[in-house]
């Protein structure tokens, strides 16, 4: 069994591992026709060449057995793209759905986009990710929800700053046969503070820090 390890605010969970037609033909009439032959195998044939619905994918959690499946996919929102206080608060609330569905799926491509090299805590953060999912293993839990996102400004006109909270499910890192890697991280309610630059390209996670 390996230690766990983790930063002070336990949603961070900076680990060490070697680790869910009607077809309305409206058609009315005053008096009923019989259908020849060549009407009803027309008629057969648009049914039978008609495409069936489609059941759309659910969204199922892991859990012991399994990786979790169908995870919506984080999407920038068009307030995120604007320099101001609600475009930092959408765009604080569309990075840490990133970092959840990186939790939740291994995938850490989003959260890359959107976090800068000097964000060294952030980087941490995708690294331990990484590891957590190497070597068949995965992770169940971990999901993130902002329920409070409050932005500010920053040190400069392209900067601006973020306080949030980060409420985390408890996390448990499961090897490839299902049992535990190492003794579960508890769920968390924490406070984090963002702060983000603005350019051409959009916001930039430049910075991250715990409030305490």
């Amino acid at each position: 069994m390996t230690p766990r390890t983790s930063v002070s605010a336990r949603f961070f969970m900076i680990v060490s591992l070697g680790t869910a037609l009607t077809l309305t033909a409206c058609g009315n009439t005053t008096q009923p026709q019989s259908a020849s032959p060549t009407d009803s195998a027309s008629a057969s044939a648009s049914v039978t060449g008609a495409p069936s619905p489609t059941s759309t994918a659910v969204y199922k959690p892991a859990d012991a057995k399994g990786k979790a499946e169908n995870v919506p996919v984080p999407v920038l929102p068009e307030a995120a793209k604007a320099n101001t206080k609600e475009g930092v608060e959408a765009f604080a609330r569309y990075w840490f759905q990133a970092l959840s569905y990186a939790y939740e799926t291994g995938d850490t491509t989003a959260i890359k986009r959107a976090t800068g090299p000097s964000c060294v805590f952030c980087n941490g953060l995708q690294e331990s990710i990484g590891q957590s999912w190497a070597d068949g293993k995965w992770i169940v839990g971990g999901r993130i929800e902002t329920p409070v996102v409050a932005g500010k400004p920053g040190t400069g006109p392209e900067s601006r700053q973020a306080t949030v909270q980060v409420i985390q499910q408890q996390i448990e890192i499961r090897k490839a046969d299902g049992t535990l890697y190492q003794e579960a991280t508890e769920a968390s309610n924490s406070g984090s503070q963002l702060v983000a630059t603005f350019s051409a390209d959009g916001w930039m996670v430049t910075d991250l820090g715990l409030i305490r």
